[in-house]
C-alpha cells in the first residue's frame, strides 16, 4: 500500500471513529479551554456574550485522532440567534494564534465535511466539527474559530 493510499485509508477511520464518537456525545462536557482563554477570568463573560448574541455555548476544544486533528465542540442555546452559523455556504477554519496559520474543515469523499451540522439547530444539541492539522496545534495552542461572522479568539487547545 503506498503512503498515500494508507494515509486516506488512515483518515477515513479516523473521520468514521470520530464521527461515530461525536454522535454518542449528548452530555454535558466541562469548558476547560475556557477556563484558561483569559488570564483575567473573564471565560463567563465570553460564555454569556456568545449565548447572548450568537445563542451557542463553547462545550470544549481538543487535541484528536493522535494530533491530526483539532475537535471543536459548542452547545446551541437558543436555536434562532445559531441559525447564521448552519448556512452551507459559510466555511469555519481554525487560525493559530502564534504562527497565524489557517485550518479548515478537511472534507472527505465518503462523508463529506467533518462537521457536524443540520439544516436547523436545535437547542441543547451539542455540535461539532474537526480541523485538519499537519503537526501546527498543540495542547496548550491559543487558537481562534471562525464561523462566518462569529470569531471565537484566546481559545486553549487541550
Amino acid at each position: 500500500m503506498t503512503l498515500s493510499r494508507l494515509h486516506r485509508w488512515l483518515l477515513l477511520f479516523a473521520s468514521a471513529s470520530m464521527l461515530l464518537a461525536a454522535g454518542a456525545c449528548s452530555e454535558k462536557i466541562s469548558t476547560p479551554a475556557l477556563e484558561e482563554a483569559s488570564p483575567s477570568g473573564e471565560s463567563g463573560a465570553m460564555q454569556m456574550d456568545l449565548a447572548q448574541n450568537w445563542g451557542i455555548e463553547i462545550v470544549g476544544i481538543w487535541m484528536s485522532a493522535r494530533g491530526h486533528m483539532v475537535d471543536f465542540r459548542y452547545r446551541v442555546v437558543d436555536p434562532v440567534k445559531a441559525a447564521p452559523l448552519f448556512d452551507r455556504n459559510v466555511k469555519p477554519y481554525l487560525v493559530d494564534q502564534e504562527t497565524g496559520k489557517v485550518l479548515g474543515v478537511p472534507m472527505t469523499a465518503k462523508v463529506g465535511p467533518l462537521q457536524g451540522t443540520s439544516n436547523e439547530p436545535q437547542e441543547g444539541r451539542i455540535y461539532w466539527m474537526f480541523f485538519g492539522n499537519p503537526g501546527l496545534v498543540k495542547s496548550g495552542s491559543e487558537v481562534t474559530v471562525v464561523i462566518g461572522d462569529l470569531e471565537v479568539k484566546n481559545l486553549i487547545v487541550q
